[in-house]
C-alpha cells in the first residue's frame, strides 16, 4: 500500500515540473506516506527478511523523493544524510518497545500483561521444530542493548519518562 501511495504522487509531487522544496517534500512524507507504513507496525514480529524489505522501501521512497533514479549510484548512506530522516527501522523498534512500556505499566490481571509476563501453563507443550519468532523475542532482542531481561525492563518501564528515553537510546544504538 505504502508503495502505491508513492506512485499515485509520483508526477503530482515527487517528479512535479514545478520545483518543489525538498523540505516540503518530506513533510508531506511523513504526513501522508509513513503513517501508513507504520499503521500497527509495532505489533508485527519482524524478522531478518522482513526488515530488509522495509529498508529497500523506505530507501526507495527516499531517492524517488530527492529524484535518484537507480543509475546514479548515489550509496544509501548519503541518501540518509541528505533528507536526515531516521530509518524505518529504528522508528519501528521505538514504538515496539514504547508499546511494551505501556502493556508493563498496565495492572496485571488484564489479559495483555498476563500473556507477556506469566509463564506458560503446566499442561502447554512446545512444538515441534524451529521455534517461531514471537513478539516477545523481538521486544527481547530490541532490549539486548539496555537490559537483561524482560522482568527488569518491566520495572523500567513503571517510570514513563525514564523509559521514553531508554526506547529512543535503544533504538538509535541498535
Amino acid at each position: 500500500m505504502t508503495r502505491t501511495a508513492m506512485q499515485k504522487l509520483d508526477h503530482r509531487l515527487w517528479r512535479s515540473r514545478r520545483p518543489i522544496a525538498t523540505s516540503t517534500k518530506l513533510h508531506l512524507y511523513n504526513t501522508y506516506i509513513l503513517p501508513i507504513m507504520l499503521y500497527a507496525l509495532e505489533c508485527w514480529t519482524v524478522n531478518k527478511a522482513d526488515e530488509l524489505r522495509i529498508h529497500a522501501l523506505d530507501q526507495w521512497c527516499l531517492r524517488r523523493i530527492l529524484g535518484f533514479k537507480w543509475s546514479d549510484f548515489v550509496r544509501n548512506e548519503d541518501v540518509r544524510h541528505a533528507t536526515q530522516q531516521p530509518p524505518l527501522s529504528s522508528i519501528v523498534k521505538t514504538r515496539r518497545l514504547s508499546l511494551f512500556g505501556h502493556i508493563a505499566r498496565m495492572n496485571e490481571s488484564t489479559d495483555a500483561s498476563r500473556i507477556l509476563f506469566e509463564p506458560p501453563s503446566e499442561v502447554w507443550t512446545k512444538p515441534r521444530g524451529q521455534p517461531r519468532n514471537s513478539w516477545v523475542r523481538t521486544v527481547t532482542n530490541d532490549l539486548a542493548y539496555s537490559y537483561t531481561g524482560l522482568p527488569e525492563a518491566r520495572e523500567a518501564a513503571q517510570d514513563r519518562v525514564y523509559w521514553r528515553m531508554c526506547t529512543k537510546h535503544s533504538a538509535m544504538h541498535s
